[in-house]
């Protein structure tokens, strides 16, 4: 069953006839709206991951537990307790999120066109269709060209990649990964390196898939040390070699 819905997926976005082409300044509105809300649908997923832990369920325990006992045995106040724990769970795992979508909405979010195609080692791509006679924006992907400090070698670094929901399980995805890679290996990078968080599993298995391969977990992320711990989240770092 599910197969036969991927290749149903799969002959739809061939019906649509997707095209993938350079970022223009008319796409700004729906690639903004593509980014924050594919960002944000993580924090539902590393809530529930969050919350899950076993430390985190003892301490959940401890303060339902204390408000109880400092209550003199009232339930309400055992849940108010309780609650302002989990309430700060999913303030640090919202935190994560947003406040990355904020951080990026400043700097290369806020002048794509600036910031990707002016620079022939940069660039963003959009993923087009027509629906009901309409263009409409299906997914994005951008890349960065860096260079390594000690060799001086350069590498890109795959940013902003979004499906919509619609839009997944269709091959688009690889095809933006792709169009990635083939521009990589065209501006002669040794390698493509990319990060995701570790709740990420759908992510992390797409990736696998189209070759990359987890090098290492960075502690260093866009957010306060104390909402990342909080958040029992974590930024691997993943790679694929174009050139030895």
């Amino acid at each position: 069953m599910l197969k036969r819905t991927d290749h149903k997926k799969k002959d739809q976005e061939h019906k649509m006839n997707i095209v993938i082409r350079k970022f223009q300044p008319s796409d700004d509105e729906a690639v903004m709206a593509i980014f924050q809300n594919g960002t944000q649908e993580h924090i539902i997923p590393s809530f529930k991951y969050a919350i899950s832990q076993p430390l985190h369920i003892t301490v959940t325990l401890c303060f339902f537990t204390v408000g109880y006992i400092l209550g003199g045995g009232s339930v309400v106040l055992a849940l108010l307790a309780g609650g302002l724990w989990i309430g700060l769970l999913y303030y640090c795992c919202y935190e994560f999120y947003a406040g990355y979508v904020r951080s990026k909405l400043n700097t290369d979010m806020r002048d794509i066109a600036g910031f990707y195609l002016s620079s022939p080692d940069n660039c963003f791509w959009v993923a087009e269709a027509e629906i009901n006679g309409q263009p409409q924006i299906m997914g994005i992907v951008a890349v960065e060209g860096k260079e390594l400090p000690d060799s001086g070698q350069k590498y890109g670094e795959l940013f902003r990649m979004n499906v919509l929901s619609t839009s997944r399980r269709t091959g688009l995805a690889s095809r933006l990964c792709e169009t990635v890679i083939d521009f990589c290996k065209e501006r002669r990078f040794s390698k493509i390196v990319l990060h995701v968080t570790f709740t990420q599993t759908a992510a992390i298995a797409f990736y696998r898939k189209m070759g990359f391969a987890l090098v290492r977990t960075d502690e260093k992320a866009e957010a306060q040390c104390w909402s990342l711990w909080l958040a029992r989240s974590a930024m691997l770092r993943m790679e694929k070699i174009l050139q030895p």
